[in-house]
C-alpha cells in the first residue's frame, strides 16, 4: 500500500455513476404546443438536470434561492428542478414529475465500468472509502444493489450534513468522518469547482470527464495511477 494517502474520497454523479435516461423516459415528454422533443432537446434536457455547476435557465429570486440551495434541502431540491424542467419546455406538470422520480431515484443511475473494481480494489488493499455528493437524496440504495454498500466507509451527503461543495465544511466532515487526515486523503470527481475545492483544507484531486459510461471504461483507474495508487487489478476481490 502506497505511503501517500490512507483514504480515496469519490463524487457521486459523473464519476461513479451517471444518470443516463432510458429511451422510455422521454418517450411522454411534450412542449406546450404537444410536440415531443428531438434528440437534441432531450440532450440539453440532460444537459441541464446534471450540471454540477451554473444555473442552467432564467430564474427570479425564490427560484434562485431554490435552485442555489437545491442540495442542501429535499423540498428546494424538488422546486429548483421542476423549475428547470418548466422553463426548458416541459409543459405539463405531470410529465415533469415524473421525469423528477427518475432523476432522484438511485435505481434509475448507471453505474459506470470501473465504479465496482475500483472500489472493491481499494477496500481490499487497506484504503478507507468515501462518497462526498451534493445531492438531495439518499443514494446509498445504488451501492447497496451492486453489493459494495459495505465497502464504503462513509457517505457524505450534502442534505444530510446541511454543507455543499465546494465549501470547506463538508470536506472536512467526509475526512473526520473517515477518521484520515486530509493530507493523506484523494479526492477523484468531475468538477473542478465543486470537487477540486477540496485542495483548500489538504487533500489532494484528480479530475475525471464525466463522459457517458459507454466512453470511460478505466477513468478511475488511470485517476487513482496518476495520483500514485496502484491497488489490486480488477478481479482481485475483496480481503478477507
Amino acid at each position: 500500500m502506497t505511503n501517500s494517502y490512507d483514504a480515496v474520497l469519490f463524487d457521486f454523479s459523473g464519476t461513479l455513476f451517471r444518470l443516463e435516461e432510458d429511451d422510455s423516459w422521454m418517450e411522454q415528454i411534450t412542449d406546450s404546443a404537444g410536440a415531443s422533443f428531438d434528440v437534441h432537446q432531450q440532450a440539453e434536457l440532460m444537459r441541464r438536470l446534471t450540471a454540477p455547476t451554473g444555473q442552467p435557465v432564467e430564474m427570479d429570486a425564490e427560484e434562485h434561492h431554490a435552485w442555489t440551495n437545491r442540495d442542501r434541502d429535499p423540498k428546494w431540491h424538488r422546486e429548483a428542478y421542476l423549475t428547470v424542467l418548466r422553463k426548458s419546455g416541459v409543459a405539463d406538470p405531470r410529465q415533469a414529475q415524473n421525469l423528477y422520480a427518475k432523476v432522484t431515484d438511485p435505481d434509475c443511475w448507471t453505474v459506470y465500468p470501473d465504479t465496482v473494481p475500483v472500489i472493491e480494489a481499494l477496500s481490499g488493499d487497506g484504503y478507507r472509502v468515501g462518497v462526498l455528493s451534493n445531492i438531495a437524496f439518499d443514494i446509498r440504495p445504488a451501492f447497496a444493489a451492486l453489493g459494495i454498500d459495505d465497502l464504503v466507509s462513509a457517505f457524505t451527503l450534502s442534505f444530510e450534513v446541511g454543507a455543499v461543495k465546494p465549501e470547506a465544511e463538508i470536506f472536512r466532515h467526509a475526512v473526520d468522518t473517515l477518521g484520515v487526515a486530509p493530507e493523506r486523503t484523494l479526492m477523484i470527481g468531475d468538477s473542478e469547482k465543486a470537487d477540486g475545492a477540496a485542495r483548500e483544507i489538504g487533500c489532494s484531486f484528480q479530475l475525471v470527464e464525466p463522459r457517458p459510461t459507454a466512453e470511460r471504461p478505466d477513468a478511475l483507474w488511470r485517476a487513482l495511477s496518476a495520483a500514485g495508487i496502484n491497488p489490486s487489478e480488477p478481479g482481485a476481490g475483496r480481503s478477507s
